[in-house]
């Protein structure tokens, strides 16, 4: 195992710390970090997995508190849509992709960061409109965690309901945009030996996350990571411009 390999599994184990004290999304953080390691589609797909392990444990512990009708109406969109840009992973440019990761996580990062309270109603339009959109950027960016939340909020579900059924929800997306990465070829052989590690790291890192988060300032560590994002984020945008494909 090489250094880079070492720093990409302490970037997993930290982004899960980080994710669980501040309350939205591990993979939010863990896919732009993990971009200094790996190229785009290798990210993708391990953040997925990563991704996927976390919502097991999520759904094991709280699927007593499941919302089957949002599960569907919001579920459904939300699976469907994510195929779809899964698909498109594989066709459009890594530079472009990573402009479009980088704007993305800008424009929810700082909503968050200026409104974070922001929330959209609960009919069923919206929540068919909030499935299918979170799903299809989930799919092809690999991360839809933050918007999926900005749709589920404005239903005011009791933490265990939210909890299980944004995991259900997400569990359902990682399961079927995974074998769509795996088609197009993005887990090379080399990363097969990742899988095991990272479900530890998942673990590990929720475990301490959460045995933390009762001891600092949620909503001011939430605001300093939400501006590093935006600075991370600020990168991919600038090296995607620099590697423009159609120069």
């Amino acid at each position: 195992m090489e250094l880079a390999d070492i720093l990409f599994f302490i970037a997993a184990f930290v982004s899960e710390i980080i994710g669980t004290v501040a309350g939205f999304g591990s993979s939010t953080i863990f896919l732009p970090i993990s971009l200094f390691f790996v190229d785009f589609k290798t990210a993708l797909i391990l953040v997925a997995i990563f991704h996927f392990f976390g919502n097991i444990g999520r759904v094991s512990f709280f699927k007593h508190g499941l919302d089957k009708k949002i599960l569907v109406l919001f579920g459904v969109p939300s699976i469907l849509l994510s195929v779809l840009g899964a698909s498109l992973v594989g066709i459009l440019p890594q530079p472009i992709l990573k402009v479009i990761l980088g704007s993305f996580l800008i424009i929810i990062s700082g909503s968050f960061l200026f409104k974070p309270k922001l929330a959209f109603p609960a009919d069923t339009k919206s929540v068919l409109f909030g499935g299918g959109i979170s799903g299809f950027i989930t799919g092809l960016v690999g991360t839809g965690g933050a918007l999926r939340a900005t749709f589920l909020t404005g239903f005011n579900l009791d933490k265990a309901k939210y909890i299980a059924t944004a995991a259900s929800i997400a569990l359902g997306t990682d399961a079927t945009r995974i074998p769509v990465y795996i088609s197009q070829g993005f887990l090379a052989e080399q990363y097969y030996y990742y899988i095991p590690i990272l479900f530890v790291t998942a673990v590990g890192g929720s475990f301490i996350g959460r045995r933390i988060v009762k001891k600092i300032n949620q909503e001011k560590f939430k605001k300093i990571v939400l501006i590093a994002i935006i600075l991370v984020s600020i990168k991919f945008i600038v090296d995607g411009i620099i590697q423009n494909p159609f120069a």
